[in-house]
């Protein structure tokens, strides 16, 4: 596989739920739609505890003083956040997307546009967008990336049901993010150490942790707020590592 692959994955489901969602309509229950989020939901605490399981990598652990792969996760989450919420990462985010979505439409009966903004907003302000680009980058696997595909899938099913064609059109803009931080990842791949590289998987487990959260509707965290832990993480590493 070339690096990528996983946006690649991700854009042909977008646009393939897209034309299923088209061909169903409104036939799909409810209850159906809540199923697979729950059953995604789970899949994503199992992905969760995959990458937290870095915490344990022999590579972090030989690199840096007994006990301190838990503190740098620690350190960068709470660090981290402190900087996302004064910064108001999660709202602004949110902001930007509304504000973008009444400039292109401004009357609000467009479901054409309707469905092209708000699928990629849902499609591109996240978390794991961010996440499994940058791993996919840093020839990490694809594993997140194959889970938002998923995710993106049968979310593309239920909006382009509700809103047409649209929705297909916003595997564009998630193309071309998602390359964007690929590329990030893939430079960052030649610069961090081992080590580095599996704190930052680990913090980015616990972002994965709070998404399946929200999928099952367990608690509502403010992930946005949380993504400078992921470059806190290999700077605290390092920072350990010289202790």
């Amino acid at each position: 596989m070339f690096v990528g692959i996983g946006t690649v994955i991700n854009v042909i489901a977008i646009i393939a739920g897209a034309a299923i969602g088209i061909l169903a309509g409104n036939r799909i229950p409810e209850r159906t739609r809540t199923l697979m989020t729950d059953v995604l939901g789970a899949i994503t605490l199992i992905g969760a505890a995959s990458a937290i399981m870095s915490l344990w990598d022999a590579k972090l652990v030989d690199s840096v003083p007994q006990g301190f792969p838990l503190l740098i996760v620690l350190g960068s989450l709470l660090i981290g956040g402190l900087i996302g919420s004064i910064l108001r990462i999660e709202s602004r985010l949110e902001a930007w997307g509304e504000r973008l979505k009444k400039r292109f439409d401004r009357n609000g009966n467009s479901p054409f546009v309707e469905g092209f903004v708000t699928a990629s907003l849902i499609f591109v302000i996240g978390p794991l967008a961010i996440l499994g680009s940058i791993s996919d980058g840093m020839s990490q696997g694809i594993d997140q990336l194959s889970l938002k595909s998923t995710l993106d899938f049968f979310a593309a099913i239920a909006f382009a049901a509700a809103m047409g064609w649209g929705v297909a059109l916003s595997a564009l803009p998630v193309g071309i993010y998602q390359g964007v931080w690929t590329v990030v990842g893939f430079g960052l791949g030649s610069i961090l150490s081992d080590y580095q590289i599996s704190a930052m998987t680990a913090t980015g487990g616990i972002l994965l942790l709070g998404i399946s959260f929200k999928l099952l509707n367990i608690k509502q965290l403010a992930i946005g707020d949380l993504l400078p832990a992921l470059a806190l993480a290999p700077l605290l590493a390092l920072a350990a590592s010289a202790i």
